[in-house]
């Protein structure tokens, strides 16, 4: 086949799996993922439930498919601020910033999909990914002094982490802001 043909399939099959991804979210949403069928994705996708199982063999599939979607773009976002000009300092609290937030957003979650969604293999690596971009911007900002240099990076990392995941249950985005300040404070070099 023509590879300009193979390409338009594949970019058909990449659309038909985002409908999916897509319509299956947003019934799991709204009606909690146990009560989503897939004869409810079929129809909101706008496809025939012969082709979803192509795709997928049952709701849960989809959910995690989804779920690793929405991770990798949220890996993506925090190199993209990783990435940023600026000292690692700078960098560090960019992506410590923009965590917390996705932590406080991941909070608003109900239990049933958090259920669903918050486990496996691929949400450990996305974990391991996440610890070893703070663990070498934390590394980056103790040499040049932006940090403390008497923790070791891994230390700091895990340190930052875990004080963020509080942001889940906090009640708005400025206390979501004032955590990240506390953090940060905890990162300041000894005086």
């Amino acid at each position: 086949m023509p590879r300009l043909w193979n390409e338009t399939i594949e970019a058909h099959r990449r659309d038909v799996r985002d409908a999916i991804l897509d319509a299956t979210w947003s019934l799991a949403a709204a009606h909690g993922p146990l009560s989503v069928t897939m004869s409810q994705v079929a129809e909101k996708a706008g496809i025939g439930r012969a082709t979803l199982y192509k795709y997928f063999p049952d709701v849960e599939a989809i959910l995690r498919a989804w779920h690793e979607r929405h991770v990798a773009g949220h890996l993506d976002q925090l190199a993209e601020r990783r990435n940023q000009p600026g000292r690692p300092g700078e960098q560090l609290s960019a992506v410590l910033e923009h965590y917390a937030r996705i932590v406080h957003e991941r909070g608003r979650h109900g239990g049933d999909l958090s259920a669903v969604l918050h486990r496996g293999e691929q949400l450990a690596q996305a974990q391991r990914e996440l610890h070893d971009l703070v663990r070498d911007l934390c590394a980056e900002a103790a040499a040049v002094g932006d940090v403390r240099g008497d923790v070791a990076p891994e230390e700091l990392a895990a340190y930052c982490l875990g004080a963020l995941t509080a942001a889940g249950g906090l009640p708005s985005e400025a206390a979501v802001t004032r955590l990240v300040t506390v953090t940060l404070t905890g990162l300041r070099p000894p005086a």
